[in-house]
């Protein structure tokens, strides 16, 4: 019998997927992974609440559980690239570098001292073993996949991870969690950071990196308003600038369309602009999940999450690739994902936007 150790994390994606395992006749182990000690401003540790969660599931579909805690290697991998990151001015995705370093990396190589043969998470996506290969396709329930996240797996980390929610979507999911009665079926699903859950954004921030305030500037260099640090705003936003209304200006609403970290300047325009906009883009640092093309070639691309597919066409320039756009994208962020998919669903990996091509 193979041995599978489920990354439980308190929530019904994971409780499901550790089910359904079961019923697959998998020997099944629950891992939790405790990332995240500290409680939020109302002394609330999700961390905890998540625990009985998994305690309750565990022992409602008979399997056993154990806890490890990554709470440095999260701090030193993952929190540490996030603040250096909004430090910069950039605008980084936790999530991705969470599955990357945490995950797929401790988690993993923990399960496989154990002696499991795979590990198996709650994520929408799909495996699929092909020519000796092994390749990451989006799933059935393409409103929930979750294949843009895992981006930078390697061959060797899929192919010790199984994916049991690959053919079923969240409505199937919380089915089968209401009908087992386990106490995950109504949960809402997480949101907010990576392990750390939902947060007053800009105040969690200002614990870390306390920033100083600032000038918002049109894009002619007229003063227009306050802010409170150019790293708690990202490109395209338009709630929280308080600018309200300008003589001279239209009834249109505000949007942050460039920052200046070396001036402490963030820039915005009244009502959309060419300058929100993006014919492309140079990504470093690309993870090729599958083989690497030889040549220049043309696909999809996602710019960040739940982003409909965008047509592009690749090119290798040295170290980097160079997207061109079909059509141009409106507030593409530096710091961000680029991820590539094949017309079939296939994801061939992502790499860091790095810089943009206006």
């Amino acid at each position: 019998m193979k041995t599978v150790v489920v990354g439980l994390s308190g929530g019904v994606d994971s409780s499901v997927a550790a089910y359904l395992l079961k019923q697959q006749g998998y020997n099944v182990i629950g891992l939790f992974m405790l990332n995240w000690e500290e409680t939020d401003e109302n002394g609330y540790c999700t961390a905890e609440s998540d625990y009985e969660d998994v305690k309750r599931v565990a022992n409602k579909i008979g399997i056993p559980y154990y806890t490890v805690n990554y709470a440095k290697e999260y701090r030193d991998k993952v929190f540490s690239y996030f603040l250096e990151e909004y430090k910069n001015g950039y605008t980084p995705n936790p999530d991705v570098l969470c599955n990357k370093e945490i995950k797929f990396g401790p988690f993993l190589r923990h399960a496989l001292s154990l002696g499991a043969d795979y590990i198996a998470t709650g994520h929408y996506c799909k495996r699929v073993d092909r020519d000796g290969k092994v390749y990451l396709y989006k799933s059935h329930d393409k409103n929930k996949d979750q294949t843009y996240f895992l981006n930078q797996l390697s061959q060797e980390q899929l192919s010790k991870t199984l994916f049991p929610l690959a053919d079923i979507d969240k409505t199937e999911v919380r089915r089968i969690a209401s009908e087992l009665g386990l106490s995950t079926a109504e949960k809402k699903d997480s949101t907010g950071i990576c392990f750390i859950g939902e947060r007053n954004f800009r105040k969690f921030l200002k614990e870390y990196l306390p920033a100083q305030k600032g000038v918002i500037k049109d894009l002619e260099g007229n003063v227009v308003g306050e802010h409170d640090g150019v790293m708690y705003y990202t490109i395209g936003q338009r709630r929280g600038l308080n600018i309200g209304g300008k003589n001279g200006y239209n009834d249109d609403r505000w949007f942050v369309v460039k920052k200046d970290v070396k001036t402490n300047t963030l820039y915005v325009n009244c009502g959309e602009c060419e300058e929100m906009y993006s014919h492309g883009c140079y990504v470093t640092n690309f993870n090729w999940i599958t083989d690497k093309p030889n040549e220049d070639f043309d696909c999809f691309v996602k710019l960040r999450y739940r982003q409909p597919d965008q047509a592009v066409r690749v090119h290798f320039e040295g170290d980097k690739l160079r997207l061109e756009f079909k059509d141009k994208q409106r507030a593409v962020t530096i710091g961000q994902f680029a991820v590539l998919y094949a017309e079939d669903g296939m994801c061939y990996g992502g790499g860091r936007i790095h810089e943009l091509i206006k």
